[in-house]
């Protein structure tokens, strides 16, 4: 368990007020730049001090101002992956690792160990040990600095904006890694990002920030699909989160099918063992409704069902609320759909109207899905 209940505050306009609880494998901590969140993991980390509240990791105290505890930074045993990684530039690849390995503390007693070779088999960066760290890319320098947080035994792995400063390409291969690092290691994770993608992706809880508070803590499916947290989750990025599980394959076009509680979704690629458990983001914008079912569409994603509450603001664009009926549907899966106002009009969608949502097999990508631990 995570147990954070803190307050720091900088100056008169500037305080994080920081109360947040989880036991999940990875915990985001979520919200817009300038919202707290760097802040909340270098209190967690000893890299900045509390004026007041309380910190402790799976019943260990690292800070508590009434009782005067304020554990050390090297003695939390607490890894920590930056935004830019962090190397040191005068050593090689081979030698920052070997100070995460050497970086141990009385934290650590009892600590089950990571052999080095398998970190490195895990990572990929075999061929890397020689090298000096200025001439690596900035995906190579982010699985070293994750590898030497590893290394260190660490019963907390903090990561903050870990992918900022790198492209998409190595966004993904980084992101799976972390995916890995969590399933095959079981580390527990603090993630720290402002990226919705990022987040649906990895975490089990999300901790929302906004201008220095928390505003909700809960699974990542509720804070995604919880209508009154969408001004802090972004609107334009606003949907439906679902956990699912392959199914079947289809080797001819390459296919997955997916089943969730509220149907059945194609996507493309074969890449996920059936049976394996995603979650799936289904984004308002890449859903299309229609009052009648299709035929004739090269759509191959029709949910059938209705109309639920409809957010219309007077502008072009207007928000409907669909809750599904497909078999074995749980109180109504509900998606959200962004269409035009003058559509919502034209079709005359009312509450409890029957309805066709649609969906690209396209609009799925590795960005909007994610192995679920």
């Amino acid at each position: 368990m995570i147990e954070v209940d803190i307050k720091k505050r900088f100056n008169a306009q500037t305080e994080i007020s920081a109360k947040f609880a989880s036991d999940a494998s990875v915990v985001a901590l979520f919200g817009r730049s300038g919202s707290g969140k760097t802040t909340v993991v270098n209190a967690m980390a000893g890299l900045v001090k509390a004026d007041r509240g309380h910190i402790r990791v799976d019943g260990v105290t690292l800070f508590d101002s009434e009782r005067a505890i304020n554990m050390p930074a090297e003695q939390r045993g607490i890894g920590y992956v930056f935004q830019d990684g962090l190397l040191f530039p005068h050593l090689s690849v081979k030698q920052n690792l070997f100070y995460g390995a050497r970086r141990l503390s009385p934290a650590h007693d009892g600590a089950s160990s990571i052999p080095f070779d398998q970190v490195v088999d895990l990572l990929g960066i075999g061929g890397l040990m020689a090298r000096d760290t200025p001439s690596l890319s900035g995906g190579e320098k982010q699985r070293i600095a994750i590898g030497r947080a590893l290394l260190s035994r660490p019963r907390l792995l903090l990561m903050d904006e870990p992918l900022a400063s790198l492209d998409s390409g190595r966004r993904g291969e980084i992101l799976r890694l972390i995916e890995r690092v969590r399933d095959e290691f079981g580390v527990r994770i603090v993630y720290v990002s402002h990226s919705i993608g990022e987040v649906s992706r990895l975490a089990d809880d999300v901790v929302l920030m906004n201008d220095g508070k928390v505003v909700a803590c809960a699974a990542t499916e509720e804070i995604f699909n919880r209508a009154d947290l969408r001004p802090f989750t972004g609107r334009f990025e606003g949907g439906a989160l679902i956990e699912a599980h392959a199914v079947r394959h289809d080797m001819k076009y390459f296919l997955t099918t997916f089943k969730f509680d509220g149907g059945e979704l194609i996507a493309p690629g074969v890449d996920t063992p059936v049976g394996a458990r995603v979650r799936i983001r289904i984004r308002a914008r890449d859903v299309t409704l229609a009052t009648e079912r299709p035929r004739g569409l090269s759509i191959r994603n029709i949910l059938e069902g209705t109309v639920g509450a409809i957010d219309n603001r007077g502008g072009a664009i207007s928000e409907v609320h669909v809750l599904l009926a497909g078999p074995g549907a749980l109180s109504g899966r509900e998606l959200l759909a962004r269409v035009s106002t003058q559509a919502l009009d034209e079709m005359q969608l009312t509450p409890g109207q029957p309805v066709f949502a649609l969906i690209k097999a396209i609009a799925f990508d590795k960005r909007s899905m994610g192995f679920s631990a």
